[in-house]
């Protein structure tokens, strides 16, 4: 592969090639669904052993997504665009997106990529967008399980952001999820046990509500225009690149960028 880390065969896969006497098969995808899960590897896994007939596709395919995915800005360069844009707040938002693949324990024996809340697995991804919307950096993917504050923190969002409201006074508007993660972030007021918001609280619920609603259309264009942002059938850890593809083809489609 000319760029980014290249596919590896699952683990187990090439067993048996080299002493039997039949020809090696592809793996369907019933088959290859029990070899273990790497939603945290971070890279595209072939679905089948390099040695085996059929898997040119798999290989045309990762490249490709590699190719593309390694076009995407960085954290660092999609927050130097937006300075430089001069934007008067960023959005940040979670999405999941949902995959085919089996169970994987995590350290504490719970299942990695099962979404409590969707009751699935699946894989999170956070996405940084301009005030209208628009996405401008997808994160690499983590486990389903985990709370968007959990991944904002293990991809450095909250302290990148929180440095760019500090220098640039430009804050990031936020749900709920990322509850006093940030004193860069604004969030609507939490409603306290057994008391009610005031009406000053309210009234700052609407509007940051309104103004961070535009943050579900920067999840729209990507998950709509693209179908394996949907549902994945891929290897988990695929999802960081089909993300960043997508960011990419959506962004040279309509010449924005920021």
């Amino acid at each position: 592969m000319s760029a980014g880390r290249p596919p590896k065969p699952w683990p187990g896969s090439c067993a048996g090639i080299a002493t039997s006497s039949e020809p090696a098969r592809t793996p369907g995808p019933w088959a290859s669904s029990s070899r273990p899960c790497s939603c945290c590897d971070g890279s595209p896994t072939a679905h089948a052993c390099p040695n085996s007939p059929g898997t040119t596709g798999y290989r045309s395919l990762h490249e490709g997504l590699t190719l593309l995915a390694d076009q995407a800005p960085d954290l660092s360069t999609a927050l130097e665009r937006a300075a430089a844009a001069g934007y008067s707040h960023l959005n940040l938002d979670g999405t999941v997106i949902r995959t085919d693949r089996v169970a994987a324990p995590c350290p504490n024996k719970a299942d990695l990529c099962w979404s409590g809340k969707h009751k699935h697995h699946r894989g999170n991804v956070q996405v940084i967008s301009t005030p209208d919307g628009w996405p401008i950096w997808v994160s690499p993917v983590r486990p389903g399980r985990e709370h968007d504050t959990t991944c904002a923190r293990a991809h450095g969002l909250i302290a990148a952001l929180n440095r760019l409201a500090a220098i640039l006074d430009i804050p990031t508007l936020t749900d709920l999820g990322y509850e006093n993660a940030s004193p860069g972030f604004r969030h609507p007021v939490k409603k306290p046990q057994g008391r009610e918001l005031t009406t000053r609280q309210k009234t700052f619920n609407r509007v940051i509500r309104a103004i961070h609603g535009v943050a579900e259309r920067a999840n729209a264009p990507l998950k709509v225009t693209f179908k394996a942002l949907r549902r994945g059938s891929l290897d988990p850890g695929s999802i960081t690149w089909i993300a960043r593809a997508a960011l990419v083809l959506l962004q040279l489609e309509t010449g924005v960028t920021t």
